[in-house]
């Protein structure tokens, strides 16, 4: 068994282990490469079809690359898609000058506002340990308690593929199968299984400058870094050998409140 034979195996178990042990469970997909990797795991763990709902986080600030690109797989991939937007943060007038607020009420809050009106006790997310500080705290499967909160200093803890599954009942469970993948293991996985790739990652010239997304966010508080490539074999060796941190591209200042966002209940 390869490398990626190993990364995809030990995802599928975690997959059919979470929709076995939970009653309500759905998926949450950004669109970005991480999340349409898991939501093809999940059709191989299940035979070509995902048996649950799929939520769509839509902030109203997405880039039109990112709802042409929902609305093309959702249709073929015949996704059950819940498109979940808090529309108390339009009717306020929050919007990204300030970034805590607007991140907390357009994605926290809509998507704990989507977990009380469907009542899932689980949901599974395409979050790897390696992307982000505090990521790298999680668990393969992580309790939220009843407001949705996730308390990073006291997480359960996994040995020998052994993973809590067990919740109280006025808490609920995040998922994380893609935990042990890497950003290159993503990239050669997609080239392996001829996935599909939003455009936004690719190079195009901006004010004549090859410029390209390595993470796909709103579109007010992420930017492009400089980078020629244009195919997934020329990702592959980017990566290998780049020096920029995958999320460079995202405002440094909401990058420092990831931490408090994911404690009150985000991904």
């Amino acid at each position: 068994m390869d490398h990626l034979d190993e990364l995809e195996s030990k995802s599928i178990y975690i997959i059919r282990e979470a929709y076995h042990r939970f009653k309500n469970i759905a998926a949450l997909w950004s669109v970005g490469k991480d999340s349409t990797v898991m939501l093809h795991l999940i059709r191989k763990s299940f035979f070509g079809r995902i048996p649950f709902p799929v939520i769509y986080i839509d902030t109203g600030k997405h880039f039109k690359e990112m709802y042409e690109f929902r609305d093309k797989i959702a249709k073929e991939w015949n996704l059950n898609l819940i498109i979940s937007r808090n529309k108390e943060a339009d009717d306020l007038g929050i919007g990204p000058e300030d970034k805590f607020k607007c991140c907390n009420m357009r994605k926290t809050e809509a998507l704990k506002k989507t977990i009380k009106e469907y009542g899932f006790d689980a949901l599974i997310l395409g979050i790897r340990r390696d992307e982000h500080g505090v990521r790298a705290k999680e668990r393969y499967i992580s309790p939220r308690d009843e407001k949705f909160q996730w308390n990073y200093e006291d997480q359960p803890p996994e040995i020998w593929d052994q993973y809590k599954t067990k919740t109280d009942e006025k808490t609920h469970m995040r998922v994380h199968p893609l935990l042990h993948w890497t950003e290159l293991d993503v990239w050669l996985y997609i080239k392996r299984e001829k996935l599909p790739v939003n455009p936004l990652y690719f190079a195009r010239k901006v004010n004549g400058v090859w410029k390209r997304y390595r993470s796909l966010g709103c579109e007010p508080c992420t930017t492009p870094i400089e980078s020629t490539v244009k195919n997934i074999d020329e990702m592959i060796e980017e990566i290998k050998t780049s020096k920029t941190a995958e999320r460079a591209g995202r405002s440094l200042d909401k990058e420092k409140i990831m931490q408090r966002l994911r404690a009150l209940g985000y991904m």
